[in-house]
């Protein structure tokens, strides 16, 4: 008899670099429906020590990137070890482990997300379930996004599930298959302007909406060629650096001109990528609390219902769905798919310690 309730921790760092997620959820199953009750949720914030060095790890030797992957699985393993220590979690079926995106380059055969290394198993004394992306991408898959799946099986009431984070990515069901892909960059970028300002983020979009709009920009930035491809697709940071920056840097415009433009085209290219204009959109992610930014995706989506869901789901749902990923590879059942990556044939990936 396969287990039916799972006692679990999902932990999510993401490239927006505002910290670990950490989430405790009881997953259970019952005549092939999954449900989960959300319990303790904590974000822990990076020192500006390790935003720095996240940040610049893209141009990191081999060399850098095996210490870099040593000791940051050092501070993720003390991340978790002491939520649940905090919240006195016992009784754990396991803890799963995106780690933190560092080069991603699926067309090379290549992704890495440091963090996963089997000292964590040891550091937590607990079961570990981490380095979901690796497998596909040596299926030919693009190693992402990797959500959708969860989406399917917690969200089924929605017509389309979109993450705003440090990149946009939605999902939704096409012909029995759910399709989904990476749109734009988001918070990448308006963070790191916002940064230039002396603010962590842009609360609320105030500042975007502060701008003007800069016509050339905005459709020199919808011109670009990753915006015209076909699904699967899937973007990295190096996008954002070797693409998205040059081409705003060559603007001598003022910093919230150039903020209110990419939410603009953020805004634009969601619109774009949702083929049916009506039914309910779930948005979820740090971008949800980008005011100014859903206004301008509703403007663009006139008859589309968007539904915010409670905090707990908008900041939590991607470290909850990891656990998920991890309780599907326990239980050797499909985590990963095909029509989401491109990879060979749907699977079960992801590393157990």
């Amino acid at each position: 008899m396969m287990q039916q309730t799972y006692n679990t921790i999902g932990v999510m760092s993401g490239t927006s670099l505002d910290g670990v997620d950490l989430a405790h959820i009881q997953f259970s199953i019952a005549d092939n429906k999954w449900n989960f009750n959300l319990l303790e949720c904590e974000t822990v914030s990076y020192s500006q020590e390790w935003v720095n060095t996240l940040k610049t790890a893209v141009d990191f030797s081999q060399e850098q990137l095996e210490k870099l992957n040593k000791d940051y699985t050092v501070l993720l393993g003390g991340i978790i070890f002491n939520f649940i220590q905090k919240h006195k979690i016992e009784n754990l079926d396991a803890v799963c482990s995106h780690g933190h995106t560092i080069l991603h380059q699926p067309q090379n055969g290549f992704t890495l997300q440091i963090g996963n290394l089997p000292d964590i198993a040891n550091i937590l004394n607990q079961k570990v379930v981490c380095d979901f992306r690796v497998q596909d991408v040596q299926l030919g898959g693009q190693g992402a996004p990797l959500v959708p799946i969860g989406d399917r099986i917690l969200f089924s009431e929605y017509d389309y599930c979109l993450n705003l984070g440090g990149f946009s990515n939605v999902s939704f069901e096409e012909n029995s298959s759910r399709i989904a892909f990476d749109i734009s960059p988001v918070n990448t970028v308006l963070n790191l302007y916002a940064n230039q300002l002396g603010f962590d983020y842009d609360d609320k979009g105030k500042i975007s909406k502060s701008g003007n709009l800069h016509p050339e920009l905005f459709n020199q930035l919808n011109a670009l060629d990753f915006y015209h491809k076909a699904f699967p697709k899937s973007l990295g940071f190096e996008f954002v650096k070797e693409t998205i920056l040059p081409l705003i840097e060559s603007f001598e415009i003022t910093t919230e001109d150039k903020m209110h433009t990419f939410s603009e085209h953020i805004a634009y290219q969601i619109g774009q990528a949702l083929k049916i204009k009506q039914g309910k959109l779930l948005i979820t992610g740090g971008g949800a609390y980008n005011h100014f930014l859903l206004q301008r995706i509703q403007f663009h989506l006139p008859e589309m219902q968007i539904v915010v869901p409670d905090n707990k789901i908008l900041e939590f749902k991607e470290a909850m769905i990891f656990a998920l990923l991890g309780v599907l590879k326990l239980r050797n059942e499909v985590n990963a798919l095909s029509s989401v990556t491109g990879a060979k044939y749907d699977h079960s990936s992801g590393v157990v310690y």
